[in-house]
């Protein structure tokens, strides 16, 4: 059954791989809560499946891991129920335990510029000067990113068709900025492609590796890496950081939410209503920090 569910998850709903490995891994711990508790998968009622919540916790795992575990098993059942498997979904109605708000990491727009500008002269560095430019431009994935094609590209109006979570697409847009690095880049990449890895292999990959190959999400946080030891910021940076600078850089520019929760492929507004809770934090520190009276309660508080 379970092997059904995983291909079902692959074949009718079009999950990635990372996905679907999350959810094997999700319903290897399922498997292991039942091994030791001696509970069969028809024998879970509310009372197990809060034991299974209270399992979970003991050992170790994060609100909001236990609640992804929650939602993977859910899917299972219901997924049951749908083909005849199962009567009833112990796991409905069961509420999600509560989650610390978490507010995203992100680059303010001169960090942005001075990581942008690192990248110096050469053919692979005009591949990363580009993906940093790519990234922060869109707003992509860097999923998304490593799988286009250079087909996917239309230079004329700087608009790329990519792939989100369940094949969906989308079209997102590059600036005058990274349309410029991507002219730059794209010549570089066919003399690159040329002389490391012959006609005969040449792909389609819009970014490639040393080798002259795609590049995978690996290949990308390691030049990233590389690049962000010579960046002056005191904070954690990822290359999802630039997917949250895009949204909070033009949230704070105007942009209406719901045409950021298109560019980003959010399913849920609920899911991109957290960069307004970004600008509103970067409000508060500016209050706290300009008006007279916010410094006044500070000092006293001394």
């Amino acid at each position: 059954m379970r092997n059904k569910y995983l291909e079902y998850l692959r074949s009718v709903r079009n999950l990635s791989v990372n996905t679907i490995s999350s959810y094997e891994k999700d319903i290897a711990l399922f498997d292991a809560f039942l091994a030791v508790s001696g509970y069969t998968e028809d024998e879970m009622e509310i009372k197990q499946v809060r034991e299974f919540v209270a399992w979970l916790s003991k050992k170790q795992l994060s609100p909001k891991s236990i609640n992804r575990v929650l939602s993977c098993i859910r899917g299972y059942y219901r997924f049951k129920q749908r083909y005849g498997y199962a009567m009833a979904n112990p796991f409905h109605g069961i509420r999600s335990l509560k989650v610390n708000k978490w507010l995203p990491s992100f680059l303010f727009e001169e960090e942005t510029a001075e990581l942008l500008a690192l990248p110096e002269a050469g053919a692979l560095e005009s591949r990363d000067r580009f993906i940093f430019e790519f990234l922060y431009s869109t707003g992509a994935r860097i999923s998304e990113a490593v799988a286009l094609n250079v087909t996917d590209l239309n230079l004329r109006d700087g608009s790329v068709k990519v792939f989100g979570k369940g094949r969906k697409e989308r079209i997102v847009f590059m600036g005058e900025q990274a349309r410029a690095v991507c002219k730059e880049y794209l010549m570089h990449r066919k003399q690159y492609i040329r002389d490391h890895a012959g006609e005969e292999t040449a792909t389609q990959a819009l970014f490639i590796n040393k080798n002259g190959t795609r590049i995978t999400t690996r290949g990308v946080r390691t030049i990233f890496f590389k690049y962000i030891q010579k960046l002056r910021v005191a904070k954690k940076i990822t290359p999802h950081t630039l997917r949250h600078s895009f949204a909070t850089h033009i949230l704070n520019n105007g942009a209406d939410i719901r045409v950021v929760q298109e560019l980003l492929g959010h399913a849920s507004l609920s899911t991109t209503q957290i960069y307004t809770h970004v600008g509103i934090e970067r409000l508060k520190n500016i209050y706290l920090t300009a008006h007279p009276h916010a410094k006044i309660n500070e000092q006293e508080n001394k």
